[in-house]
């Protein structure tokens, strides 16, 4: 450490040892409480919060000088205003004069201190969760504040790059290698190898992704340490302590920001309140990329606490119940990035069924679209197996020629081979079919067990009035279905309902809905469906 910065730690320690009485304060003060960091010191005084930087340079802070530290104060003050009000009040000067201390008083500056009103520690998120006090009204509003917030927050130019896939790569390579020395130790070797060996296959694949987000303007100047300890329900909903020392650590894509908060509830043991989060906040931003993104983010959210407690436990300077309490803390991290890491890599086997024209293609095309994998339909794969064009139209009765029973068996064993290419390649994959008779959606519930892979099956419907209203439409239109409104009868008669699947394998969506609500709910379901079936999985 410089000299400097040892007389700034001294000058400091004096002005910690004043900051401890009362009478140092302006204004009544009830009790003093303090709390630290490695990089700030606080001063609760019942109306009032101070907080004074250390004079420290960690490599991705520099606090070392009085006009440093006075930047940043300022900087907390003025970004952390965006999601409060009436808390981030001023920064205060410290002044030595006549051989004391004093708060703004007379004499030059020797230190700042922000300024916070003091916020009832039983209004924070995490306490009002232990008490059961978090209602859907309240996440709803919550919701609406960050939707609003990550909406005008600034975007493009030098932000950009920080949500850029180069840029995403370098930094999770980062933390793998500043921890690589840990595993085996600190962190379990098979746990790290597979997270790491996740992540590049997830930034590999997604590499398109990554792009869209910056097209589409989802990188963002966001709060960089959003985390349930740091959301308040007083008066009003207020988000503190935003990172104000590092724009790396707050420029990037809207869900890292996001996945953070989910992944510290998540911590907490509250996945249920984070998903509830999450879905309203993709209704009102209609983000559906989020879920998507959503584990690899928490994955690395929470392998940086695994990194950050890492580097602390090196240090050697811990007493034992606080080296044992990091350790267990580290393990749970460690753990939580390793279920979310077989979360993103584990393939679905999505099943997206119904009757003719329930609009299942549609739903199967966008779900395609957006998750990045291929879309076999039934119609077409069975017209290639007989030679014919897919919009080529044949009229033929129920059950017979191409829809006979053994083309209809052909059909679809050819679906499912098609499908387990796609699994053996470690990706996810949709059929787009009736699936109307058990048999058959038994052979696709066998084949994922015996994959290991999720299965989901989406069941499409709407009233029988707009199916048969559909139905006639195509008389008029090309259309690679044969079905018409003469089989509708005989079809309908011939199909089991869909009620041997698990609840966690079967998702019902209702296609007379707009086509992004009924994906909002696809998607924002099967992720806590894929969650339930990925943590069966591993206790297996």
């Amino acid at each position: 450490m410089e000299n400097g910065s040892v007389m700034e730690m001294q000058r400091q320690a004096e002005i910690f040892r004043a900051m401890e009485r009362p009478d140092f304060y302006p204004h009544p003060v009830t009790a003093i409480r303090q709390r630290e960091t490695h990089i700030s010191k606080v001063f609760l005084t019942g109306t009032y919060v101070y907080k004074i930087k250390k004079p420290v340079n960690l490599e991705f802070l520099d606090f070392t000088t009085l006009e440093k530290r006075r930047h940043f104060c300022h900087q907390e003050v003025i970004l952390n205003r965006r999601l409060t009000r009436n808390v981030y009040l001023d920064v205060v000067p410290i002044t030595f004069k006549s051989g004391r201390y004093h708060l703004a008083g007379l004499g030059s500056p020797v230190e700042y201190a922000v300024k916070m009103r003091q916020l009832p520690e039983n209004c924070s998120m995490v306490r009002l969760l232990q008490r059961g006090k978090i209602d859907t009204e309240a996440l709803q509003e919550l919701a609406c504040i960050l939707a609003g917030f990550y909406g005008q927050a600034p975007t493009g130019g030098h932000i950009n790059t920080f949500g850029s896939w180069e840029t995403v790569w370098a930094n999770c390579e980062e933390n793998f290698r500043q921890t690589e020395m840990f595993a085996g130790r600190i962190l379990d070797e098979r746990m790290f190898q597979i997270v790491r060996a996740a992540t590049r296959s997830f930034l590999r694949r997604w590499q398109e992704l990554f792009e869209h987000r910056i097209e589409t303007g989802k990188i963002r100047d966001c709060h960089g340490d959003l985390r349930s300890g740091h959301v308040y329900f007083a008066d009003e909903i207020q988000i503190l302590d935003c990172i104000e020392f590092n724009e790396r650590f707050r420029y990037g894509d809207i869900t890292s920001d996001l996945a953070f908060l989910a992944m510290d509830l998540d911590y907490e043991g509250y996945p249920k309140i984070a998903h509830s989060l999450l879905k309203a906040y993709v209704g009102h931003t209609k983000d559906q990329d989020v879920f998507v993104l959503l584990d690899f983010y928490k994955s690395y959210r929470a392998f940086v606490r695994v990194k950050v407690n890492c580097f602390r436990l090196q240090e050697g300077d811990l007493i034992e119940h606080e080296r044992d309490r990091l350790l267990r803390e580290t393990a749970q991290y460690m753990d939580l990035a390793y279920q979310y890491a077989v979360q993103f890599t584990r393939p679905t086997l999505w099943v997206v069924c119904g009757m003719p024209a329930s609009g299942k293609s549609t739903i199967a095309r966008e779900l395609a679209r957006t998750l990045g994998v291929k879309v076999f339909r039934s119609d077409v794969v069975r017209k290639e197996l007989f030679g014919l064009q897919s919009y080529e139209q044949r009229d033929v009765p129920f059950e017979e020629g191409i829809y006979s029973k053994g083309a209809s068996s052909l059909t679809y064993g050819k679906l499912l081979l098609l499908a387990q290419e796609e699994i053996e390649k470690g990706y996810s994959v949709i059929l787009d079919a009736m699936y109307g008779s058990r048999h058959q959606r038994s052979e696709v519930i066998r084949m994922a067990q015996d994959m290991d892979t999720n299965l989901m099956f989406v069941e499409c419907i709407c009233t029988e009035a707009v199916l048969k209203e559909r139905l006639m439409s195509r008389e008029a239109t090309s259309s690679v279905s044969d079905a018409r409104l003469p089989h509708f009868q005989q079809i309908k008669a011939h199909s089991e309902p869909l009620n041997e699947v698990r609840d966690e394998m079967h998702i019902r969506v209702d296609t007379e809905k707009p086509l992004k609500e009924s994906m909002e709910h696809i998607l924002s379901r099967d992720y806590v469906l894929e969650c339930l079936q990925t943590a069966k999985a591993m206790k297996r």
